[in-house]
């Protein structure tokens, strides 16, 4: 009897702790994107909820966004992580560099104003939050939207200005080719009105003898303003946490990139560093990293 009665909790716990979990589509541009809606174990009708943008070619599921949305759950915060299509339907797992390329950061802020409009149907009290590349796709959509019910963002090792130009520094070393002939072809396609042109290049991003069309790799080695994420944050009204990791290899700059800006908006851009943090703040990382978060929501209502 009390074996019958242990099964019988086992299984109403685990019924409770999947009922937290909802899954969710939307149709964006003609692509069908996935989202996870999580709710904390008692939901409230004012609780806020975060819109979780992922970073490059990433998704929804990985470790430092399941990890991060698990964790404010607990806080009594909810979430509503989604993966990028970048152009394909139903997209799960890391982008496969084996599909063809045809996507740009707009697409993503297309992406995410959608995604918080979903989120609207949970609480008013959304918040959003981006990692990395995510970070600066956050900013893009902050910049260019008015705040509406998006209280604030996290940026989470966002990319950086001096990232993007490395990226571009080292695409010759990384690939075989140098770049400036390529992106020229491609931007001379991008301005005959031909940006849908396929290319085949000898690299895109992390993906070697990729298909890629032309507005898609002009909008990624194009030297643009936007990359500048704290260029992009200093334009924004909403308050904003910088979430900097010490050891950080990939975006080793955050601190660097953010502090002039965190000394003229005063309490309105908030710069940090998790010091036990890579980039992708796993482990006891995550939880530092989310009572940093949920300190600032709780802040910023």
């Amino acid at each position: 009897m009390r074996c019958w009665f242990a099964l019988a909790f086992l299984f109403l716990t685990s019924a409770s702790v999947l009922a937290a979990e909802e899954a969710r589509e939307l149709t964006i541009a003609g692509h069908v994107t996935l989202g996870t809606l999580r709710l904390p174990p008692q939901p409230s009708a004012d609780m806020p909820i975060v819109v979780m943008t992922h970073g490059t070619l990433a998704h929804k599921d990985m470790g430092t966004v399941q990890g991060l949305s698990k964790a404010l759950a607990e806080r009594g915060i909810a979430t509503l992580a989604h993966t990028l299509s970048l152009g394909v339907d139903r997209r799960k797992g890391m982008y496969d560099c084996a599909i063809a390329h045809d996507y740009t950061s707009e697409d993503a802020v297309a992406e995410i104003a959608a995604w918080i409009a979903k989120a609207q149907q949970t609480s008013s009290r959304v918040y959003l939050l981006g990692h990395s590349r995510g970070g600066n796709q956050v900013a893009r959509y902050l910049a260019s939207h008015p705040p509406g019910s998006v209280k604030g963002a996290i940026l989470l090792a966002p990319a950086t200005t001096a990232v993007e130009t490395g990226l571009r520094a080292a695409y010759a070393e990384t690939f075989g080719q140098p770049l400036e002939p390529l992106l020229a072809r491609s931007d001379a396609a991008v301005n005959a009105g031909r940006g849908g042109e396929w290319m085949t290049m000898p690299g895109f991003i992390y993906c070697r003898d990729a298909k890629v069309t032309a507005r898609a790799f002009s909008a990624f080695y194009r030297a643009d303003p936007r990359q500048d994420t704290a260029g992009l944050i200093a334009e924004i009204a909403v308050p904003v946490l910088v979430l900097a990791a010490a050891q950080d290899k990939t975006v080793p700059d955050v601190q660097q990139s953010f502090a002039p800006l965190v000394s003229r908006t005063g309490r309105r851009v908030r710069l940090e560093t998790v010091e036990d943090a890579d980039h992708f703040f796993l482990d006891l990382a995550a939880d530092d990293a989310t009572d940093r978060i949920a300190g600032f929501i709780t802040d910023v209502r």
